[in-house]
Protein backbone atom coordinates (compact mmCIF):
# COMPACT_ATOMS: atom_id res chain seq x y z
CA UNK A 1 0.00 0.00 0.00
CA UNK A 2 1.11 3.38 -0.83
CA UNK A 3 2.20 6.23 1.86
CA UNK A 4 -0.76 8.31 0.34
CA UNK A 5 -3.40 5.17 0.27
CA UNK A 6 -1.95 4.41 3.63
CA UNK A 7 -2.79 7.91 4.81
CA UNK A 8 -6.35 8.28 3.37
CA UNK A 9 -7.52 4.78 5.06
CA UNK A 10 -8.39 6.26 8.62
CA UNK A 11 -10.28 9.30 7.11
CA UNK A 12 -12.07 6.92 5.09
CA UNK A 13 -12.76 5.17 8.35
CA UNK A 14 -13.64 7.63 9.97
CA UNK A 15 -16.17 8.99 7.07
CA UNK A 16 -17.81 5.45 6.86
CA UNK A 17 -18.51 5.30 10.48
CA UNK A 18 -19.49 8.90 10.27
CA UNK A 19 -22.39 7.97 7.73
CA UNK A 20 -23.50 4.68 9.68
CA UNK A 21 -23.94 6.35 12.17
CA UNK A 22 -25.95 9.24 10.44
CA UNK A 23 -27.80 6.38 8.53
CA UNK A 24 -28.59 4.60 12.39
CA UNK A 25 -29.69 8.18 13.88
CA UNK A 26 -32.34 8.56 11.03
CA UNK A 27 -33.13 4.81 10.48
CA UNK A 28 -34.32 5.25 14.28
CA UNK A 29 -36.42 8.66 14.15
CA UNK A 30 -37.85 7.27 10.98
CA UNK A 31 -38.90 4.05 13.11
CA UNK A 32 -40.51 6.09 16.23
CA UNK A 33 -42.27 8.13 13.30
CA UNK A 34 -43.59 5.04 11.83
CA UNK A 35 -44.98 3.38 14.96
CA UNK A 36 -46.70 7.05 16.62
CA UNK A 37 -48.31 7.68 13.07
CA UNK A 38 -49.70 3.49 13.51
CA UNK A 39 -51.07 4.73 16.70
CA UNK A 40 -48.44 3.04 19.11
CA UNK A 41 -49.08 6.00 21.39
CA UNK A 42 -45.69 5.16 23.48
CA UNK A 43 -43.22 2.63 21.89
CA UNK A 44 -40.09 1.23 24.05
CA UNK A 45 -37.17 1.88 23.32
CA UNK A 46 -36.95 -1.87 22.75
CA UNK A 47 -39.52 -1.27 20.13
CA UNK A 48 -38.07 1.47 18.31
CA UNK A 49 -34.51 -0.57 17.67
CA UNK A 50 -36.28 -3.61 16.26
CA UNK A 51 -38.31 -1.27 14.00
CA UNK A 52 -35.44 0.24 13.03
CA UNK A 53 -33.37 -3.01 12.87
CA UNK A 54 -30.08 -1.72 15.70
CA UNK A 55 -29.60 -2.49 18.90
CA UNK A 56 -30.91 -1.21 21.72
CA UNK A 57 -27.38 0.45 22.88
CA UNK A 58 -27.38 2.04 19.73
CA UNK A 59 -30.72 4.07 20.13
CA UNK A 60 -29.26 5.41 23.51
CA UNK A 61 -25.62 6.01 21.31
CA UNK A 62 -27.64 9.00 19.36
CA UNK A 63 -30.50 9.86 22.35
CA UNK A 64 -29.78 10.14 25.40
CA UNK A 65 -33.11 8.89 26.58
CA UNK A 66 -36.70 8.58 24.82
CA UNK A 67 -37.20 12.10 25.69
CA UNK A 68 -34.46 12.90 23.27
CA UNK A 69 -35.84 11.28 20.61
CA UNK A 70 -39.12 12.56 21.05
CA UNK A 71 -37.37 16.14 20.63
CA UNK A 72 -36.04 15.12 17.61
CA UNK A 73 -39.37 13.46 16.23
CA UNK A 74 -40.93 16.70 16.53
CA UNK A 75 -38.43 18.34 15.24
CA UNK A 76 -39.53 16.65 11.61
CA UNK A 77 -43.07 16.46 12.20
CA UNK A 78 -42.99 20.49 13.05
CA UNK A 79 -41.08 20.82 9.72
CA UNK A 80 -43.60 18.73 7.88
CA UNK A 81 -46.17 20.99 9.05
CA UNK A 82 -44.17 24.12 8.46
CA UNK A 83 -44.65 22.95 4.68
CA UNK A 84 -48.45 23.12 5.08
CA UNK A 85 -49.03 26.26 6.95
CA UNK A 86 -46.25 28.37 5.32
CA UNK A 87 -47.78 28.03 2.08
CA UNK A 88 -48.70 30.89 0.11
CA UNK A 89 -51.94 31.90 0.14
CA UNK A 90 -54.08 31.53 -2.93
CA UNK A 91 -57.31 33.97 -1.93
CA UNK A 92 -56.84 37.72 -1.52
CA UNK A 93 -57.09 39.41 1.36
CA UNK A 94 -60.30 39.46 3.16
CA UNK A 95 -62.76 36.71 5.12
CA UNK A 96 -61.59 34.65 1.88
CA UNK A 97 -58.67 34.61 4.10
CA UNK A 98 -60.11 32.49 6.97
CA UNK A 99 -61.31 29.87 5.04
CA UNK A 100 -58.47 29.26 3.68
CA UNK A 101 -56.99 28.98 6.77
CA UNK A 102 -59.44 26.32 7.77
CA UNK A 103 -58.97 24.37 4.47
CA UNK A 104 -55.16 24.58 5.24
CA UNK A 105 -55.54 23.86 9.09
CA UNK A 106 -57.32 20.72 8.43
CA UNK A 107 -54.16 19.23 7.01
CA UNK A 108 -51.80 19.92 9.21
CA UNK A 109 -53.79 19.01 12.20
CA UNK A 110 -54.55 15.41 10.76
CA UNK A 111 -51.12 15.38 10.11
CA UNK A 112 -50.08 15.66 13.56
CA UNK A 113 -52.92 14.00 14.92
CA UNK A 114 -51.01 10.82 15.94
CA UNK A 115 -48.02 12.69 17.17
CA UNK A 116 -50.37 14.90 19.65
CA UNK A 117 -52.04 11.91 21.08
CA UNK A 118 -48.54 10.69 21.85
CA UNK A 119 -47.13 13.74 22.90
CA UNK A 120 -50.08 13.49 25.58
CA UNK A 121 -49.38 10.43 26.91
CA UNK A 122 -45.63 11.57 27.77
CA UNK A 123 -46.32 15.25 28.44
CA UNK A 124 -45.49 14.43 32.15
CA UNK A 125 -42.47 13.34 31.72
CA UNK A 126 -41.24 15.52 28.76
CA UNK A 127 -38.78 18.30 29.21
CA UNK A 128 -39.58 19.36 25.44
CA UNK A 129 -43.48 18.38 24.72
CA UNK A 130 -45.13 20.97 26.34
CA UNK A 131 -42.67 24.18 25.58
CA UNK A 132 -42.93 22.96 21.53
CA UNK A 133 -46.40 22.91 21.60
CA UNK A 134 -47.27 25.71 23.07
CA UNK A 135 -45.00 27.24 20.50
CA UNK A 136 -46.74 26.25 17.79
CA UNK A 137 -50.13 27.51 19.28
CA UNK A 138 -48.22 31.05 19.49
CA UNK A 139 -46.87 30.57 15.98
CA UNK A 140 -50.46 29.63 14.18
CA UNK A 141 -52.16 32.36 16.60
CA UNK A 142 -50.00 35.25 14.81
CA UNK A 143 -50.41 33.76 11.44
CA UNK A 144 -54.39 34.13 11.94
CA UNK A 145 -53.96 37.57 13.85
CA UNK A 146 -51.69 38.18 10.20
CA UNK A 147 -54.01 36.95 7.64
CA UNK A 148 -57.94 38.31 9.26
CA UNK A 149 -58.99 41.24 7.97
CA UNK A 150 -57.78 44.28 10.61
CA UNK A 151 -61.44 44.87 11.61
CA UNK A 152 -61.97 41.33 12.69
CA UNK A 153 -58.40 40.37 14.16
CA UNK A 154 -59.49 43.95 15.69
CA UNK A 155 -62.34 42.72 17.98
CA UNK A 156 -61.18 40.14 20.38
CA UNK A 157 -64.46 38.81 20.85
CA UNK A 158 -63.89 37.62 16.89
CA UNK A 159 -60.32 36.98 17.64
CA UNK A 160 -60.60 34.82 20.34
CA UNK A 161 -63.73 32.89 18.75
CA UNK A 162 -61.53 32.48 15.37
CA UNK A 163 -58.75 31.00 17.49
CA UNK A 164 -60.49 28.90 19.02
CA UNK A 165 -62.56 27.26 15.97
CA UNK A 166 -58.92 26.94 14.50
CA UNK A 167 -57.48 25.25 17.28
CA UNK A 168 -55.89 21.24 16.97
CA UNK A 169 -58.20 21.26 20.16
CA UNK A 170 -61.73 22.32 18.19
CA UNK A 171 -60.26 20.19 15.34
CA UNK A 172 -59.23 16.89 17.44
CA UNK A 173 -63.20 17.09 19.20
CA UNK A 174 -64.58 17.29 15.94
CA UNK A 175 -62.95 14.36 14.59
CA UNK A 176 -62.58 11.77 17.89
CA UNK A 177 -65.16 13.11 20.11
CA UNK A 178 -67.69 13.57 17.75
CA UNK A 179 -66.80 10.94 15.23
CA UNK A 180 -66.50 13.03 11.88
CA UNK A 181 -64.61 12.84 8.37
CA UNK A 182 -62.09 15.20 7.78
CA UNK A 183 -64.18 16.74 4.99
CA UNK A 184 -67.07 17.24 7.69
CA UNK A 185 -65.29 18.15 10.18
CA UNK A 186 -63.58 21.07 7.48
CA UNK A 187 -67.26 21.95 7.20
CA UNK A 188 -68.18 22.53 10.22
CA UNK A 189 -65.42 24.79 11.00
CA UNK A 190 -65.64 26.86 7.83
CA UNK A 191 -69.47 27.44 8.59
CA UNK A 192 -68.50 28.84 12.13
CA UNK A 193 -65.80 30.77 11.28
CA UNK A 194 -68.04 32.41 8.59
CA UNK A 195 -70.66 33.43 10.99
CA UNK A 196 -68.03 34.67 13.38
CA UNK A 197 -66.56 36.91 10.31
CA UNK A 198 -69.75 38.07 9.24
Amino acid sequence: MSTAAKAKAPTEVADGRRRRGMDNRARIVAAMIEMVRADEVAPSAERVAARADVGLRTVFRHFQDMDSLYREMSLVIEAELRAIIEQPFQSGPGPERAVELVARRARAFETIAPFRRAAEAVRHRSRFIGSDYARLVRELRAILERELPPEVAGDPMKLEALDLLLSYEAWSRLRRDQGLTPERAQAVIETAVRRVIG
